[in-house]
């Protein structure tokens, strides 16, 4: 058997019935197409939303007071009093070689004014560590001192929502004074712009103060608690023991006694992210079943055009065998017609796939991450469905009697 000449006769009936052709890779290119795009787009998007978590800050861990209920009204995370300042600088003076930064926060939400401009944002009282805890920079100026911080200065930082609102007209807002509930404070910087996170949040819709500052003018308040504390750790490895030492300050602190449950509750971003992976990653899964679905369509399309092909072409055939092919050319012929169809179909799939998930995701400005291995994957998977689904009626036609095919009518 000459099989550069059984590729040949192969290729040449591919040629002869065009539009039959096409069609035949319709569902292979829709097949491939759909596993491509959705694999780039889901794999962008959870890589997106990975580095957003990330860029909430440096191997951050949350620390949250209490979630108190008291009937009928129900007070959420970070509402309880049951943490204080003292307990953000007990952990960062007892648990050097675990935490690399700690910042207590306040948080306050009120009519921000400057001239006749006027705001209502998000004022959070920080510490001088939340640059590195939180991963953010200055862009403009700088952040307040911690000599700032312990004399309660009315100092503070502005985000780029604040400046584009308070100060239209461009130009640096810094070295200007702004009124907070009619407390005037000074600004010293900007904060580099992070923009919206995975929940729509504007993340530079926020003024940064010393959270003395915050506490005494702003809450008016004469305790010394905070809603949260934001604690970086040396190493995300180091996780479960500063969970540990944490928990075992907190409880020294606050008096709990061996049979008292916690007053403050911990989370970290490996949760988020681990939630957010197996969302993903089912979503994926999911989408990637029913593009398989529509892979296997397309290759039950190829069998049937293929059987209709062996129909119509019985008397060659016949001819083929009388004149010396034998049942292996014969299958060998249409099975390459198959392989041929599918393998053509799988790489304009590829083509479109890639195409579709580019224009997508800048329609909509999603990310788009298309894996070399998926891709080829895919490619190569479109070879076997076209190998597997060709096979039957390519053996079906070397099944044929010769005789019986010359009189076929």
């Amino acid at each position: 058997m000459n099989f550069g000449m059984v590729f040949r006769v192969a290729l040449r009936a591919i040629a002869r019935n065009k539009t039959r052709s096409i069609l035949t890779c319709l569902g292979v290119i829709v097949g491939i197409a759909a596993v491509i795009a959705v694999m780039a787009i889901g794999q962008g998007a959870q890589t997106m939303m990975v580095q957003e978590i990330s860029a909430m800050g440096n191997n951050l861990l949350m620390v949250f007071p209490e979630r108190r209920s008291h009937s009928p009204v129900s007070g959420g995370m970070g509402q309880g009093q049951t943490m204080t300042a003292g307990d953000a600088e007990a952990v960062k003076k007892e648990l050097p070689h675990l935490v690399q930064g700690v910042s207590p926060q306040v948080r306050a939400n009120v009519q921000i004014m400057y001239a006749s401009k006027n705001w209502a944002g998000n004022v959070q009282g920080v510490s001088t560590d939340i640059l590195s805890v939180a991963n953010w920079s200055v862009s403009d100026g700088r952040f307040f001192t911690e000599d700032e911080q312990r004399r309660r200065s009315r100092v503070c930082v502005v985000g780029a929502t604040v400046v584009k609102n308070l100060f239209p007209d461009g130009g640096s807002p810094v070295g200007k004074t702004i009124r907070l509930k009619n407390i005037t404070f000074k600004i010293v910087g900007v904060l580099a712009p992070k923009g919206a996170n995975n929940w729509g949040q504007d993340q530079d819709d926020v003024i940064m103060a010393p959270y003395t500052s915050v506490q005494r003018y702003v809450q008016r308040s004469k305790f010394n608690n905070i809603n949260m504390m934001n604690v970086s750790l040396v190493s995300m490895d180091d996780l479960d023991e500063a969970k540990r030492e944490i928990t075992a300050i907190l409880r020294r602190r606050h008096r709990l006694a061996d049979w008292q449950d916690d007053d403050f509750e911990t989370r970290d971003t490996t949760e988020i992210m681990n939630t957010i992976g197996s969302v993903s990653g089912l979503m994926t899964v999911l989408l990637t079943a029913v593009a398989a679905i529509s892979l296997l369509v397309g290759g039950i399309g190829i069998m049937n055009i293929m059987l209709v092909s062996v129909t119509e072409r019985i008397k060659e055939i016949g001819l083929r065998m009388a004149i010396g092919a034998t049942p292996g050319a014969i299958l060998v012929q249409f099975l390459l017609e198959a392989v041929v169809l599918s393998t053509v179909g799988g790489a304009l799939g590829v083509a479109v796939g890639v195409a579709g998930a580019e224009a997508i995701g800048a329609a909509k400005g999603w990310p788009v991450l298309i894996q070399i291995p998926s891709t080829v994957a895919a490619f190569l998977f479109s070879s076997v469905v076209g190998m597997f689904f060709g096979f039957y009626p390519a053996w079906r036609a070397s099944r044929l009697n010769p005789i019986d095919c010359l009189r076929y009518e």
